[in-house]
């Protein structure tokens, strides 16, 4: 069973998930959400839904879903955000959190949740990678997103860009490295793969005379984990790095910071990436895209990339089953 998460209720998500329920599915849901929201966001969009409880046997008829439930705070309405559902949109993360570590979820999906509200209300919340590390106390996580060109791994998450060179320690980039090739091997079935690491500053330090980082952090630790079998190829310059002649040969790319490598990975498929947190004891995907508080309920959100999300969860276990 996966546990979906529609995320900030006066977002997309609802609709998303809503409109991928008009069709019937392969595999069960459980729907981590208010009930009444999903009616209600359904009757807005002129979409039959029938809701269950029926965790034992979740639904899979189009037009139904199964919802574990967890009340909102207060109505929520579309595009209009409210503070006081923050700690809803926690309620439900640590729902689905929970089930997946007790088994009784396979994996869980994520719509997008409103960092800012969140943090307006008071709760410690940097975003779904760093909450999910901390609720399953897992040593060290590393987010990807995926689509059809090119899979971008991260070194640095949600940092303050005059924050990534401090923060970009030999340990943490060693940790995530390794990550990135066991989840490649473990997760995708890749049995030798290539990794592409950028460089932090322009043209990878230049020798130095742009920066040091490549000299002191990033070329040591690709060094040592050459030494050790892993195939890296970098330091390499990020403006020449996402191009045919690299990427062809690559399995993923491992970019320094946020800003870095998404940008060329969402314009070569925004609405269709995927979202994947690596290091976790479970499988989780999410969608590539935010909150789209202007386009809830509309009916005019594109669900391809909550689709992708579902999709490769099923992809991704049974990679994981197999090398089981």
């Amino acid at each position: 069973m996966i546990a979906i998460t529609p995320g900030e209720p006066a977002g997309i998500g609802p609709d998303l998930v809503i409109k991928l329920a008009q069709q019937d599915r392969e595999r069960a849901w459980i729907v981590v959400a208010d009930k009444d929201l999903l009616l209600q966001r359904a009757k807005g969009l002129g979409l039959p839904l029938r809701l269950d409880e029926k965790r034992h046997a979740p639904a899979r008829e189009a037009g139904v879903l199964t919802v574990l439930h967890r009340p909102l705070s207060v109505p929520a309405h579309p595009g209009r955000l409210d503070v006081s559902n923050a700690s809803y949109v926690i309620d439900c993360l640590d729902a689905a959190i929970d089930g997946c570590m007790t088994g009784e979820f396979s994996s869980m999906v994520t719509g997008p949740v409103q960092k800012s509200v969140i943090a307006e209300s008071g709760l410690a919340f940097m975003g779904h990678t760093e909450y999910l590390a901390e609720r399953s106390g897992a040593e060290d996580v590393v987010m990807m997103l995926a689509n059809d060109a090119m899979r971008v791994a991260l070194a640095t998450t949600h940092l303050p860009l005059a924050a990534v060179p401090a923060a970009l320690s030999k340990s943490l980039l060693r940790r995530r490295l390794l990550i990135l090739h066991n989840s490649l091997t473990q997760r995708f079935g890749i049995a030798s793969p290539r990794i592409l690491v950028a460089g932090l500053n322009p043209h990878a330090g230049e020798d130095g005379r742009l920066g040091q980082e490549e000299q002191e952090v990033i070329e040591p630790i690709c060094e040592d984990l050459r030494r050790e079998g892993l195939d890296l190829l970098g330091p390499l310059p990020a403006d020449t790095l996402f191009t045919p002649k690299y990427l062809d040969q690559a399995s993923a790319v491992m970019a320094m910071y946020h800003d870095q490598g998404l940008p060329v990975l969402k314009y070569a498929g925004f609405g269709k990436s995927v979202n994947i947190t690596l290091g976790l004891p479970f499988v989780r995907t999410s969608v590539d895209h935010g909150t789209a508080l202007d386009l809830a309920g509309t009916g005019q959100g594109d669900e391809g990339s909550f689709r992708a999300a579902i999709a490769s969860v099923g992809e991704l276990r049974r990679v994981d089953r197999a090398g089981a």
